[in-house]
């Protein structure tokens, strides 16, 4: 055991010496003239490189697996017996520094999974009730501590800002690069790095329990679930080997030709097709962590690049589960005036609608904190009505305007009909008698939606559907509004359920994208659950797919990128079964020898990896720049 422990740990070493000991062989043939130290040294390179490779097939052979070991030991074996020790030395190095290189490479396209490891906090500073400072090991942290986090730190728990405030970069779980500020009663998720100021947290979620924990953990067991080509390929691999072994015993059963049998046996080795579907895997799910995009492995890819059916939840879906203004009609001579008193009156109520219009008033930059109320009172399912600054103020829905016979024109009646035909919810605002302003507050469409559904559509999804709880004419505004195909409204969650049966049943491969709490048993009844960012523990542990920032430029990126890792796996594929069969055109027609052979096949092994390396690159994320510019492009 310690013996093969050591021949692993210096295996490199190994490798750099029969290179070594190759060079010094063709020098002392052609720069010395001496067969002895040609003879030897490529005996000696042959039987370094060998050690470790018979080692690897001794290991297989215990676990009853018929490796590519195998076959180059035999090969190797077979060609020092007929003395070929410069065939057996070249092909045995060839192995052995293709290893290096496969090694090399494939850690390249994980390197973007090892950085999210790398990330993990391992330290925390827990703040005492005495307010002193202890630095503990990430794992000696419990629930309900208080941590200090000092710019430039990482926060090393999921919790709540109990005091402090700064700006933290959370592209490690969203993969948006833009600071958010955080300040009291804000979360924070482990893996964050604090830019500026200085936050102290209570710890409501600790080590692996953290999302960026479930996230890495995610991460690293999507790695290790295999996708229908890679599973094709290891029950292949079981049958493939063991041929190429009767294959070449046959050639020497019927040919007598010991040499032509052992080169079967060296270009018979399958490496390139059984690294080729792993490593494309393994680059995709690398690409999409970089960007805050968890897929579960090779086999979610796959079904994922087969969707042509997207049914979608609308609220903090197609829209961003937040109220805002959506429609101002104005009848007021000074419109800011009746905009400012109308703040000053909801600002006396906690109504969401209320909240909603003194964010716009302050978003036009209307003053009305200072205005004076001298009474206020509400109207039970009207509204209310206040007295500020001498006017008489009205706010309300159409009761109220009634009831207060306030005359409405036939103009004002078809905008207020309009305002309703979007769905939204309508505020009037009466001042001193007269109707000032109508006010439409609805659910904020996502910006920038439009163009990314098209872009959907671009990639081959054939069917955009809606499915929602919400009032029709909302629904259907909101699918009119971004050119959904098919809408369906005022559904409880199991009738989505029947929805989706529905599609399948028709043959479509559906993808349901919701937000992966209220909507889970839809997630769990698609082909492909997609939870929009939420980072909770249910949308990660119940989805097959999780967009972290809650975009969707990152549905259409992964859509994409599931489409071409398929691709780039069949590629990979193709190039590893071409190969072969050049290579044994070759050997047919005399062309191709143990050592050139070897040396192809080596290289099929990096042709594979470095074609699976450009899906880490695969593209590139717009800047805010271009997402502002597109944005703005589909609101027009």
């Amino acid at each position: 055991m310690k013996f093969q422990r050591f021949i692993q740990k210096y295996q490199n070493q190994i490798t750099l010496i029969s290179a070594v000991l190759i060079a010094i062989g063709f020098a002392g043939k052609y720069l010395l003239q001496s067969t002895v130290v040609y003879d030897w040294a490529f005996i000696l390179a042959s039987i370094i490189a060998a050690v470790p490779i018979m080692i690897h097939a001794y290991q297989s052979l215990r676990v009853k697996v018929i490796s590519i070991e195998l076959l180059v030991s035999i090969a190797v074996i077979g060609a020092f017996i007929i003395g070929e020790y410069n065939e057996s030395a070249i092909v045995t190095f060839l192995f052995l520094f293709g290893s290096y290189l496969e090694q090399r490479t494939l850690s390249k396209t994980r390197q973007s999974i090892k950085s999210l490891t790398q990330m993990a906090p391992e330290t925390a500073v827990i703040l005492h009730d005495d307010d002193t400072q202890e630095e503990v090991d990430i794992d000696d942290v419990d629930e309900g501590d208080r941590i200090m986090v000092k710019a430039g730190a990482s926060v090393p728990v999921d919790g709540t800002v109990v005091s402090g405030s700064g700006y933290l970069d959370e592209a490690v779980i969203t993969g948006e690069s833009k600071a958010v500020a955080k300040t009291t009663g804000d979360s924070v998720y482990s893996g964050s790095i604090l830019g500026n100021g200085t936050l102290t947290v209570e710890a409501t979620k600790v080590g692996e329990d953290t999302t960026f924990g479930k996230i890495i953990e995610l991460v690293e067991d999507a790695e290790d679930a295999k996708s229908p080509a890679e599973s094709f390929i290891d029950k292949f691999a079981q049958y493939y080997t063991p041929a190429v072994l009767i294959i070449a015993a046959l050639v020497y059963i019927f040919t007598r030709d010991f040499p032509t049998a052992i080169t079967v046996l060296v270009l018979g080795c399958p490496g390139a097709l059984v690294i080729g579907a792993p490593v494309s895997n393994v680059a995709g799910i690398g690409n999409g962590a970089k960007r805050g995009i968890l897929l579960k492995g090779g086999a979610v890819m796959d079904d994922f690049a087969k969707v042509d059916t997207f049914v979608f939840d609308k609220t903090g879906t197609l829209t961003l589960g937040n109220t805002a203004v959506s429609a101002v009609k104005d009848y007021a001579n000074d419109s800011k005036e009746a905009l400012a008193l109308v703040a000053r009156a909801e600002r006396l109520s906690d109504h969401p609608l209320g909240k909603a219009i003194t964010d716009y008033a302050t978003k036009e930059k209307v003053s009305f904190e200072q205005l004076d109320v001298a009474d206020n009172d509400t109207v039970k399912g009207q509204g209310l009505t206040a007295t500020i600054d001498g006017h008489h103020v009205l706010v309300g829905n159409l009761k109220m305007m009634s009831a207060n016979n306030i005359k409405i024109s036939a103009k004002q009646n078809q905008d207020l009909a309009a305002v309703q035909h979007t769905g939204s919810s309508v505020v009037m605002v009466a001042v001193d008698g007269a109707l000032k302003l109508t006010i439409g507050v609805s659910d904020t469409i996502r910006p920038g939606i439009k163009a990314q559904l098209q872009a959907l559509r671009d990639h081959g999804a054939k069917h955009l559907v809606m499915l929602t709880g919400d009032n029709k004419i909302t629904a259907q505004y909101v699918a009119e509004q971004i050119g959904l195909d098919e809408v369906h409204a005022e559904l409880l969650p199991e009738e989505k359920v029947t929805y989706i049966k529905k599609f399948k049943e028709q043959g479509r491969h559906v993808a349901f994208v919701g937000d992966g709490i209220n909507d889970s048993p839809a997630i769990a009844t698609a082909q492909i659950g997609i939870a929009m960012g939420s980072g909770t523990d249910v949308a990660i542990e119940t989805s097959d797919v999780v967009l972290m920032q809650s975009s969707f430029e990152a549905l259409v990126h992964a859509y994409s990128l599931s489409k071409k890792t398929v691709i780039n796996t069949k590629e990979n594929i193709a190039i590893a079964i071409g190969v072969v069969i050049f290579l044994l055109i070759g050997l047919i027609l005399g062309f191709i020898y143990m050592a050139s052979g070897m040396f192809v096949h080596e290289a099929s092994i990096l042709v594979v990896i470095f074609n699976a390396m450009r899906l880490i690159g695969y593209g590139k994320m717009p800047t805010q720049a271009q997402q502002t510019a597109t944005q703005k492009t589909s609101l027009t």
